[in-house]
């Protein structure tokens, strides 16, 4: 009999480790997507590649999550772009390594050069601004690892529209929210909006400040029940 996968609980532990960070995301593909087999990550020679080509030591973090999991397009990049290892790059003003872009391109992640010694080093975002003067990496979330698990549960809201749906909120759907679900531990981002993770009834739920709420159940009735818990105008609601 399969161990039921507790999310919030090892959401916590991913967020406090590097390990803990890939057993939460091993975790939460089997249960919320399908499991990690061998040939969902890349392989150390395109690891190497991407070193040589690069002239620089990709952190130990990247080097596992690419290793794990980085061909699983669904975990990472149903939204924005997780980039392979032949597209990872150093930004123009030679100050970081770029591994994720914003899908309409309004944004890049990536880790400092000076940090890339450091095995889980700090993320960094940089806004695409029509004042390139004014762009700038700005620290995004503290460790690479827990990048990897915001990445996973982001994309994962973004997925089929059978599982996913977005709300235009008011006051009330805020508080049914709260109501109605658990927070979840995951930090909040330093800039931008606030966000807020949510666990319901097998409905993973993140509040934008107010401004929308995304819903992923695990399945399209665990959506309909959260639909039910908190009406209003669903995007994708054709019931």
């Amino acid at each position: 009999m399969t161990q039921k996968f507790d999310l919030a609980a090892s959401l916590a532990r991913g967020v406090e480790s590097r390990s803990g960070a890939w057993s939460f995301i091993r975790g939460f593909a089997a249960h919320w997507a399908s499991a990690l087999e061998n040939g969902d990550g890349w392989v150390e020679d395109d690891l190497i590649a991407a070193e040589e080509r690069l002239g620089v030591r990709l952190p130990a973090a990247l080097r596992e999550a690419y290793l794990l999991f980085g061909r699983r397009r669904d975990l990472t990049s149903n939204h924005d772009v997780l980039l392979g290892p032949a597209d990872l790059y150093v930004d123009d003003a030679g100050e970081a390594l770029v591994f994720r872009h914003e899908n309409q391109g309004a944004a890049s992640w990536g880790v400092l050069l000076d940090g890339l010694q450091q095995d889980d080093p700090a993320v960094f975002i940089r806004l695409d601004l029509a004042d390139k003067s004014a762009e700038r990496w700005e620290q995004w979330l503290e460790r690479l690892s827990l990048c990897f698990v915001e990445i996973v549960l982001s994309e994962s809201l973004q997925a089929d529209e059978e599982l996913c749906d977005f709300l235009d909120p008011d006051d009330d759907s805020v508080e049914l929210l709260e109501a109605n679900s658990v927070r979840l531990p995951l930090p909040t981002y330093p800039i931008g909006e606030e966000t807020r993770w949510f666990l319901g009834r097998e409905v993973l739920l993140r509040d934008d400040d107010g401004a929308a709420i995304l819903a992923r159940g695990r399945t399209a009735e665990d959506l309909d029940r959260v639909r039910e818990l908190i009406p209003g105008d669903w995007l994708s609601d054709i019931r």
